[in-house]
């Protein structure tokens, strides 16, 4: 049996472990060829591939990034199209696929599975918010990365007695948020799932520098304060249609500032939360979840994902993925809360 494996959406740490994993348990365990889908659904609809040996694969586990390359190409466009699809599949003797992504990648592996193409899938999301898993690979990483700049920032704001807001990722849910601001011992933690007033971020940070700290806020990118509609964008959209977000920090900071009188200033991750190698936790999550996928093609479980249950890999069916996101529940931001100010 050949498969082809294929990395859809914005790259994430540990997306080489997971390719790694299932080329390793494909061809020991299994004696299967695999093959590696150039750009992700670009390389699938144009029947773009490159051989996936044992030797391929050796170290790779450690590096950032996907040596598959990765696009936000739509399978159902741009000439696509499962009939395209399948007869590239066969052109090639590819017998099934591994779609490596998040929600719209997942989404469209179901619709290609429902027009009778032999697909699973592994989850992946920086941001955490795929239901029906309990941790994606990337996000460890992600809260690792943001923990160490903030704690450079308020090195900073100490030194300067200044208030420092911290704008890491998150467009629905507040996850990577919620453990780097509380690891990181920040002040107040702004995300998406709560609105909070400026009054009461102005209240947080006037609290903490009345105890002589240098307060530091950190918030979601996606985070909206009471009396906005809508998360703060202002870059236009992106190629799915959604709001390039961006830039809520720097909104905040002079309303802060001028609610508080302490001088205010604002740094946004941005990409660097995603880039670079990954953690041992990412490591090991993404290799177990590569290897079980393999699991999941020979045992033919087509239209189902791999996820993580505690501590188990577990198969569950594709829809399970979609339609509903994982947000932040109000315990675990009433959890924090007490910690602010």
């Amino acid at each position: 049996m050949k498969i082809g494996i294929l990395t859809s959406g914005g790259d994430c740490p540990g997306l080489n472990a997971v390719i790694r994993g299932a080329v390793l348990k494909g061809t020991a365990t299994y004696g299967l060829e695999l093959v590696g889908y150039r750009d992700g659904w670009r390389g699938v609809i144009e029947g773009d591939v490159v051989d996936l040996p044992r030797t391929a694969v050796r170290g790779i586990a450690k590096q950032g990034g996907t040596i598959l390359g990765t696009s936000r190409t739509n399978p159902f466009e741009d000439g696509g199209g499962p009939e395209v699809i399948k007869d590239h599949m066969g052109r090639l003797g590819i017998d099934a696929m591994i779609a490596i992504g998040g929600e719209g990648t997942l989404a469209a592996a179901k619709r290609l599975m429902e027009a009778g193409i032999k697909i699973v899938g592994v989850p992946k999301t920086v941001d955490n918010d795929l239901d029906a898993t309990d941790y994606t690979f990337g996000f460890d990483t992600a809260v690792e990365i943001a923990t160490e700049a903030i704690d450079r920032l308020r090195t900073t704001g100490e030194s300067h007695h200044r208030c420092m807001i911290a704008e890491v990722m998150g467009r629905h849910v507040g996850w990577i948020a919620l453990h780097a601001g509380m690891a990181s011992g920040a002040h107040a933690i702004l995300i998406p799932e709560r609105r909070v007033s400026i009054d009461e971020i102005a209240g947080w940070v006037k609290l903490a520098h009345d105890r002589g700290r240098a307060p530091l806020v950190v918030v979601a990118e996606g985070f909206v304060p009471e009396g906005m509609d809508s998360p703060y964008s202002e870059r236009g959209l992106d190629t799915f249609g959604r709001p390039r977000l961006g830039g809520i920090a720097e909104q905040l900071a002079p309303e802060i500032e001028a609610y508080t009188g302490i001088e205010t200033r604002a740094t946004i991750l941005g990409h660097i939360q995603r880039g670079g190698v990954p953690t041992a936790f990412d490591r090991v999550l993404a290799t177990r979840l590569g290897m079980a996928a393999v699991d999941s093609v020979a045992d033919r479980r087509w239209g189902t994902m791999v996820s993580l249950s505690g501590t188990d890999i577990v198969h569950v069916g594709l829809g399970a993925a979609l339609g509903r996101l994982k947000t932040v529940p109000r315990h675990r931001y009433d959890e924090v809360r007490v910690l602010f100010g």
